[in-house]
C-alpha cells in the first residue's frame, strides 16, 4: 500500500533536486551560495580579503539590483562583515604594507555596504584601503606596482584590482579630485602602452601582454618595453572588465573618460577577432592558438563575454553590423553547453577554469599550460554570473 506514495515522494524530491532556475545568472548566483564561496572565509573557517570574493560580489550586487532579492544582499554583507572589525578594521590576511593590489577588489563592496547602510565600519575599511593607494609603490612613469614583491612590474590584473576601487572612491568622495582621476586614467594608459603587441610582434592580435617589467631586470621581460612573452586570456580579461566597469564611474565630462574608451574602442574587435572561428571561445593563451596542450579556458571567455556585450549595451563601441554581439552570443552557447555541468543538489559544477597564471617564474606558453585547471573556480564562476547578466539583459 505504501509504494505509490513512495514513488510520489521519490519524484517530488527528484524534482526538487534536478530543479534549476530559467536564469543562468540565478543559478550560478545560488550554486556559489550553496557551496558558500566568496562569503569572506577560506574552506577551513579562516577571514580572507579575496579578490575572488570581490568579483562574485559584484555579480551578486548587479544581481539583487535586477531581482530585488535580498539573499544576495545579505550574502554581500556577511561576506563582508567577516572580514571588516566593528570599528572598520579589514583584516583577514590584509596588511596594508605588504603593498598588494589584490585585496583592493573588495573595496567596491565596501563603499557599495557604505551607501546602502551608513555603517562607518564600511567607510572606514574604505579609506583604509584608499590610504594604501597613497604610499603604494610605483614605476618612474607612475604604473603601480602589481605587488611589493614584484620590482617595477604593473601586470593587466592590478587595473581590474586597484582602479575600479580608486574609481569608485573618487567620486563617491572626491568627485572633483582632476588629479585623483588623472592618475586612474594614468594606469589604464601606461599598462596600455607597455602591454599592446605590435603588428610585427609573432602571432599578433593586436592584443596586450600580461605584464610589464619597465626595470627590464626580470627573466621574461622584452628588449624593447620590458613585456611579458604571451597573451594570457584572463589577464586580458580582467583589463576588459576594468574597462566597462570605470567608464560607468569616471565622469564623461573628464578627459580621461575618452582616453579610456578610446582604449576600448581599440581592443573589443580584435578581442571578437581573436576567437576560435569553430567554437567562439577563446585559447588559455592566445597568441598560441591551436598549439598543441593549449586549450579553451572558461573564466577569460567568460570576461570577454561580458565585456563585449556591456560595451555595446552602454554605446561605448558600435556595433552596427551586429557582429560584436553575435560573437558573444555565440560564445555563450558553447559555454553553457560544455562548460555548465547540472548536479543532483540542483546546483551546477563550473568547469575549465585555470587556476592561477602569474609572472613569477619564465611566463612563456609552457608554463600557463601546466597549470592546474579547476572545477567550481570562483574566478571562473563569478566571471560567468556576469557574462549571464549582460547575456539576460539582451
Amino acid at each position: 500500500m505504501l509504494r505509490p506514495l513512495l514513488i510520489i515522494l521519490f519524484a517530488i524530491q527528484i524534482g526538487f533536486v534536478t530543479a534549476r532556475p530559467q536564469s543562468y545568472a540565478v543559478w550560478a548566483a545560488d550554486s556559489a551560495i550553496a557551496r558558500k564561496q566568496g562569503n569572506g572565509l577560506t574552506a577551513q573557517g579562516a577571514a580572507i580579503i579575496s579578490y575572488e570574493h570581490g568579483e562574485l560580489q559584484w555579480g551578486l550586487r548587479l544581481l539583487f539590483e535586477r531581482t530585488g532579492n535580498r539573499t544576495y544582499f545579505d550574502y554581500i554583507q556577511s561576506g563582508v562583515d567577516n572580514v571588516v572589525t566593528a570599528d572598520g578594521t579589514p583584516h583577514g590576511s590584509y596588511t596594508l604594507t605588504d603593498y598588494v593590489l589584490d585585496p583592493l577588489r573588495v573595496g567596491p563592496t565596501f563603499l557599495y555596504l557604505y551607501k546602502q547602510t551608513k555603517q562607518t565600519k564600511y567607510k572606514a575599511a574604505a579609506d583604509v584601503f584608499r590610504s594604501q593607494l597613497n604610499s603604494h609603490p610605483r614605476t618612474a612613469e607612475g604604473q603601480f606596482w602589481h605587488k611589493l614583491r614584484y620590482f617595477n612590474q604593473g601586470w593587466l590584473d592590478g587595473i581590474y584590482m586597484g582602479e575600479i576601487f580608486y574609481a569608485q572612491y573618487t567620486t563617491d568622495f572626491q568627485s572633483n579630485n582632476a588629479t585623483a582621476w588623472s592618475d586612474i586614467t594614468r594606469q589604464f594608459q601606461l599598462m596600455f602602452k607597455n602591454t599592446l603587441q605590435n603588428e610585427t610582434a609573432p602571432n599578433s592580435f593586436g592584443l596586450l601582454y600580461h605584464g610589464y617589467d619597465f626595470s627590464h631586470t626580470t627573466v621574461w621581460a622584452s628588449p624593447d618595453r620590458g613585456h611579458s612573452p604571451e597573451v594570457w586570456d584572463r589577464a586580458l580579461g580582467w583589463y576588459m572588465m576594468a574597462l566597462v566597469d570605470v567608464l560607468e564611474i569616471i565622469p564623461t565630462s573628464d578627459p580621461g573618460h575618452a582616453t579610456i574608451l578610446n582604449i576600448l574602442k581599440t581592443l573589443a574587435p580584435r578581442v571578437r577577432d581573436a576567437a576560435h572561428p569553430t567554437t567562439g571561445v577563446w585559447w588559455l593563451v592566445i597568441t598560441q592558438p591551436g598549439r598543441a596542450r593549449n586549450y579553451f579556458e572558461s573564466s577569460g571567455t567568460s570576461m570577454f563575454i561580458y565585456s563585449l556585450l556591456k560595451a555595446v549595451r552602454l554605446g561605448y563601441v558600435n556595433d552596427s553590423d551586429g557582429s560584436i554581439v553575435s560573437a558573444a552570443r555565440k560564445a555563450y552557447d558553447y559555454v553553457t553547453a560544455n562548460w555548465v555541468k547540472p548536479t543532483s543538489d540542483g546546483t551546477f559544477d563550473w568547469q575549465n577554469t585555470v587556476v592561477v597564471g602569474s609572472l613569477d617564474q619564465a611566463g612563456d606558453f609552457n608554463y600557463y599550460v601546466s597549470q592546474a585547471v579547476d572545477v567550481n573556480d570562483l574566478k571562473g564562476l563569478a566571471a560567468f554570473l556576469l557574462a549571464s547578466l549582460e547575456i539576460e539583459r539582451l
